[in-house]
């Protein structure tokens, strides 16, 4: 006789449901502590701090086995021949103007809401930053270059080992990016060889994020907790800031660049674009994964916007890898939200790259779980900043992958039905 155990039947709680309750009692946690006499006070947030401490540096753990691994699985995984040449080459360079246009809106939205200065004071203390101005300043020193030139120097280090041990990830990602081109290149036993060599690094690292995402709440508590007990509820208006200033960058991109493409280069109507989507674009919204939606997508392409397969089977794969309009445009935003924060006024030349960033590391950790908060730290770490701010934007997190996802689905489309027009198909010529 078969027997059930009673465990079996109890559905797990989803990650964004355990980090929400994490949430809510950090915030009571934090209430409580803010009443406790003054020692057991200090030893309360001294451990939620070592606690906070330890969720971040493993999330610094990963980068960069999971950046070389997923760059080169993604980049390589394009194939030769046919895939690089003419149809390879449209998509591509839709993806990357795209996500420049993207990253451009959070960065041009985010210095217009300055959502990390509020009544004219960083919030760096309102949210528990420990740092001073000063140190940070003193990080960033080195990474503020005079000239855009030294940011390309940056792009093709001397020694790889060397820039991987110090984390110099510009031209880490570069490296990668290259190092998977040359493998398209490849034939016979050495492509077989290397192929089955990083596939296997990069789903072994995407098995270490799952596990390290597994203590995220823990991560979120102790974070939060500590901010609150530490400056109060007011914590949180800075983040409800920086939730509407990324809502409303999306809603640019999404309401406002993507339909101009569509017109414009592609001759579509808007319109008729967003209601053959409607349910690939639904489906982004409540999953949060561009991999979950690829079915539904490309069946939208094929049955209501009337492409090819051919094309949909290229595009579209190829988009949930390395397109992420919606990621880059959110990493740019919390970047710059968290330089607001400690009162540093970011150069052009650090915003030149952290658009670079946002734009390579869009296209090397598509895919994985919690990408986008990976990608940002990543981009702190390059620019010189603190990466302790991290922790308390997963708290408002889940709402933005769902609304970043769907953009980054309906770029994903427009550039299929855009493509598709410039390869003598005639998208929608049933509407």
């Amino acid at each position: 006789m078969n027997r059930t155990h009673p465990g079996n039947g109890i559905k797990k709680i989803a990650l964004h449901w355990q980090i929400l309750i994490a949430l809510l009692l950090a915030l009571l946690t934090g209430i409580i502590v803010r009443q406790l006499p003054d020692g057991a006070q200090a030893m309360t947030i001294s451990f939620l701090e070592f606690v906070g401490k330890i969720f971040l540096q493993a999330l610094r753990m990963l980068i960069v086995p999971l950046i070389v691994s997923s760059i080169i699985n993604g980049v390589s995984g394009i194939g030769s021949g046919e895939n690089v040449g003419r149809l390879g080459l449209k998509t591509l360079s839709y993806y990357v103007v795209t996500t420049l246009f993207a990253t451009v809106v959070g960065l041009t939205t985010v210095n217009l809401f300055s959502p990390g200065i509020s009544n004219g004071q960083p919030v760096g203390k309102q949210i528990g930053l420990s740092e001073s101005t000063d140190e940070v300043m003193s990080q960033i020193g080195g990474h503020d270059a005079t000239q855009l030139v030294d940011i390309f120097l940056r792009m093709v280090p001397t020694n790889i080992v060397s820039a991987a041990a110090n984390g110099e990830m510009l031209g880490l990602i570069v490296f990668s990016l290259l190092f998977g081109l040359a493998m398209t290149r490849l034939q016979g036993n050495h492509l077989e060889i290397l192929s089955g060599f990083w596939h296997a690094v990069f789903y072994v690292m995407m098995r270490l994020t799952e596990w390290i995402m597994i203590f995220a709440p823990i991560g979120v508590f102790a974070l939060v907790a500590k901010v609150v007990a530490l400056t109060g509820l007011g914590a949180l208006k800075p983040l409800f800031s920086l939730l509407f200033t990324v809502l409303f960058a999306l809603g640019i991109h999404f309401f406002v660049v993507l339909p101009i493409l569509l017109k414009w280069v592609g001759g579509i109507r808007p319109i008729d674009h967003y209601k053959g989507m409607a349910p690939a674009l639904l489906t982004a919204f409540s999953t949060s994964s561009s991999s979950a939606t690829l079915p539904i997508t490309m069946e939208c392409l094929e049955k209501r916007a009337g492409l090819s397969n051919r094309m949909t089977s290229f595009v579209i794969p190829l988009g949930a890898t390395v397109n992420m309009d919606g990621t880059a445009l959110y990493e740019s935003i919390v970047a710059m939200f968290i330089a607001q924060a400690y009162g540093i006024e970011l150069g052009i030349t650090t915003q030149f790259t952290v658009v670079l960033l946002a734009l390579l590391t869009s296209i090397g950790v598509a895919g994985i779980p919690s990408a986008s908060l990976v990608a940002i730290v990543i981009i702190l770490e390059a620019v010189g900043l603190p990466i302790e701010g991290v922790g308390l934007v997963l708290g408002i997190d889940r709402l933005l992958d769902m609304c970043r996802t769907a953009v980054n689905v309906f770029s994903d489309t427009c550039g299929a039905v855009i493509i598709g027009k410039t390869e003598a198909e005639t998208p929608y010529a049933k509407v």
